[in-house]
């Protein structure tokens, strides 16, 4: 075992609600059995965060109601210190984390999908125990994805949520060459999933509102659709035949709508964005047209572990998105711009703190 002394301490970022946000001291801690001490690298922000902590009135109290930890579930580092048992990973290995730490024993987490562990034992970095947004993180082994040298933190930070949600959900669709793919919704989960799909094989058209977010799309490569009518738009994009997959990446309720309509006959519809509803004449739009609907919530673990090991063969580096990075220091900064929606990914990084330590 290996271990550093936790004299001394470390700023970690707490969410309080109310747009709202503080830098607190916390202890350096030890990693206890089955545990590893991560050195932060990168942690960037999640749209979830955004929507469920960091925004007026929204903490809940549902299993996953923030509990005034250290906030950030995206992070990616090097392992600083092992405890106990820890067996796969040692000091020096680059990582990046899957974010939840089920209980281990249900169904679900057996099958890797730890996401949908209801057990009370179940915690998410960032949400019921410490996260990423702090130059250190105590993180059971069992979360941890080795992260290869070919790929950035940001790019283990941006696979250990946000992008990881965007293949599980091409995953569900079975994208493919085939395939012509729609993506309303250009934030980072929308980039990501278009990004994927291309990496597929598939002729990807995005759709968004934003200019700031179409630019950023367009500068990625991705090929976005604009105009007055975003039906009649998209439906003589994809050659008035409709799209035989539509990733709904934004959970804007006309959105989803709008996928729906440009969907082909027999098409696959997967509903990625969190939040809102929708209200639909199900027959013409569904029933009719044999769509094919689902909902996609995140990924598994072995999604994050296929997933980093496609960007290595595919040479695709998602860290292009990541727009702006903040030093912890200024993460209120940070989080005042990712709530904005006018820029990209963006990360809390901690080189600069490492490096005067």
């Amino acid at each position: 075992m290996h271990t550093i002394k936790a004299a001394g301490t470390m700023p970690g970022v707490i969410l309080p609600g109310e747009r709202r946000l503080e830098i607190r001291e916390f202890p350096i801690p030890e990693p206890g059995p089955g545990q590893v001490l991560v050195r932060t690298h990168a942690s960037t922000i999640c749209g979830s965060d955004l929507r469920a902590i960091y925004r007026p009135a929204s903490q809940g109290t549902g299993p996953e109601a923030y509990r005034g930890v250290i906030a950030g579930h995206e992070p990616a580092g090097t392992i600083e210190a092992v405890g106990s048992g820890v067996g796969r990973f040692g000091v020096g290995d680059r990582v990046a984390l899957y974010h939840i730490a089920g209980c281990g024993l249900c169904h679900d987490c057996r099958a890797g999908w730890m996401i949908s562990c209801t057990s009370p034992l179940r915690a998410a970095y960032g949400w019921q125990r410490d996260g990423g947004h702090a130059p250190y993180l105590l993180a059971d082994e069992r979360t941890l994805v080795a992260l290869p040298d070919r790929l950035s933190f940001l790019d283990g930070a941006l696979v250990a949520c946000g992008l990881g949600t965007a293949w599980a959900a091409c995953r569900r669709a079975d994208i493919s060459g085939a395939d012509r793919v729609l993506v309303t919704g250009l934030g980072p989960v929308g980039i990501g999933a278009a990004m994927l799909a291309q990496a597929l094989g598939a002729r990807v058209i995005g759709f968004d509102v934003t200019p700031e977010r179409m630019d950023l799309a367009r500068s990625l490569g991705i090929e976005v659709a604009a105009g007055d009518d975003p039906r009649a738009t998209l439906m003589e994009a994809s050659g008035g035949m409709g799209f035989e997959v539509a990733l709904e990446c934004s959970g804007n309720a006309d959105a989803r709508k709008l996928a729906l309509e440009v969907a082909r006959r027999w098409g696959r519809v997967v509903f990625v964005g969190e939040g809102g509803s929708l209200s639909v004449d199900v027959s013409p739009l569904i029933i009719h047209p044999q769509l094919t609907v689902s909902g996609s919530w995140v990924c598994s673990i072995g999604q994050v572990e296929e997933l980093v090991e496609l960007l290595v063969r595919w040479d695709l580096r998602p860290d292009r998105m990541v727009t702006h990075r903040f030093d912890v220091t200024d993460a209120d900064a940070a989080y005042r711009l990712a709530d904005s929606g006018a820029a990209g990914k963006i990360a809390i990084v901690f080189d600069e703190w490492h490096a005067v330590r």
